[in-house]
C-alpha cells in the first residue's frame, strides 16, 4: 500500500509536560505533534506574542511541525446554550493560537449530536458550529470534530446543515469500535468529504453502552477526559479498553487503504490514553504504521 503520510504524535500522551514531550515525539519517529492548548502552560491566555514566536522556533529546531492543536473544552460540549458563548470565544481564541504556530487544524469534542434535529439541543449545537465554521473559514482554518460520540453517518447528516466546511473531521477510528461499535473503514468513506486529521489509536469493545455515560450529555455528568481514560483502561466490568496498536479491533490495513482511497494526504497523530508505558506503546505504534 505504501503510505506516505506524515506521523504525527500527541506530546501530551507522554505525561512528562510539553517541551519534553516534544523531545520524546522527535525521539520516538514523529514528523509532527499535536498539543492540547485549553489549560496550563498551552492556555492562549498564557502565552504572549514572544512566547509563541519562541515556541514555534523550538518546535521547527527539533525538525517538527504541529498537525494541529487540540481545543477540547469537554464538559458538555456546545449542548448547553448558556455555556456557548464563553466556549466560542475560548475556541476562537485557540484556533489563532493554531495560525500562530503554524497549524489550521484544531481538534474538539463537541458533545453528542442528538438523534432529534428539532431539539434545542441540535439547535444550540448547530448555531454554535457555524459561528465557529464561518470564523474558521474566514482564516482558511478547521474546527474538526472528533469521531466516536455518534455513528458517522450522523455525524455527516450534522455537518451538511453547515454552510462551510470551517467545521469538519478529526476521524479517530478507535473511538468507533469502542463506544458505537461503528465501522471505522465504512466511516472514512461516509466522512471524506470532511476528514482533515486522523489519531491513529486502537481499542476493543467488550459490551454496549450508553455513549451518553462516556462522553456526556445534558442530564449526564459533562465530559471528562480522566473519567474517560479510566473507563478505556480495560478494569473489571470495563465496556470497551484502548489497547496498543495492531491488538485491537481497528483494522488497519483496511483503514489505511480507506484514507488513501478518498486522497487524505494528512497527518496520522498517534494517541495513547491509558497504559503503564506510554512511551514504548507510541514507539511501537511508530514502527507498526511504518510497516504500512
Amino acid at each position: 500500500m505504501a503510505l506516505t503520510n506524515r506521523i504525527g504524535i500527541i506530546v501530551d500522551s507522554f505525561g512528562v509536560g510539553v517541551r519534553e514531550g516534544l523531545k520524546k515525539a522527535k525521539a520516538a519517529g514523529a514528523d509532527g505533534v499535536q498539543i492540547y492548548a485549553v489549560s496550563g502552560e498551552m492556555d492562549p491566555d498564557n502565552l504572549t506574542s514572544t512566547d509563541r514566536q519562541e515556541l514555534k522556533a523550538y518546535i521547527a529546531s527539533l525538525g517538527l511541525e504541529i498537525s494541529a492543536l487540540c481545543g477540547d473544552l469537554a464538559g458538555h460540549g456546545f449542548q448547553d446554550e448558556a455555556q456557548n458563548p464563553a466556549k466560542i470565544a475560548k475556541s476562537k481564541q485557540i484556533l489563532d493560537l493554531a495560525l500562530d504556530l503554524g497549524t489550521n487544524i484544531v481538534t474538539t469534542h463537541i458533545g453528542i449530536v442528538p438523534d432529534d434535529t428539532q431539539s434545542t439541543v441540535y439547535l444550540s449545537m448547530q448555531k454554535a458550529c457555524e459561528e465557529l465554521g464561518q470564523y474558521a473559514h474566514s482564516k482558511g482554518a478547521f474546527f474538526a470534530i472528533e469521531t466516536g460520540p455518534e455513528r458517522a453517518a450522523h455525524l455527516k447528516s450534522f455537518l451538511d446543515t453547515m454552510s462551510t466546511k470551517g467545521v469538519s473531521v478529526n476521524f479517530d477510528p478507535a473511538n468507533m469500535v469502542m463506544v458505537t461499535g461503528d465501522d471505522p473503514v465504512q466511516g472514512v468513506y461516509t466522512l471524506k468529504d470532511y476528514i482533515v486529521h486522523t489519531h491513529v489509536k486502537d481499542g476493543v469493545r467488550y459490551r454496549e453502552i450508553d455513549p451518553r455515560l462516556v462522553y456526556g450529555a445534558l442530564g449526564f455528568e459533562g465530559m471528562d477526559h480522566a473519567k474517560i481514560a479510566e473507563m478505556a483502561s480495560g478494569g473489571s466490568g470495563s465496556a470497551f479498553a484502548e489497547v496498543p496498536l495492531g491488538e485491537g479491533g481497528v483494522p488497519f490495513g483496511a483503514y489505511f487503504r480507506a484514507l488513501k482511497d478518498i486522497g487524505y494526504n494528512g497527518y496520522l497523530t498517534i494517541e495513547r490514553e491509558v497504559g503503564d508505558n506510554p512511551q514504548a506503546d507510541i514507539e511501537q505504534a511508530v514502527r507498526y504504521i511504518k510497516q504500512f
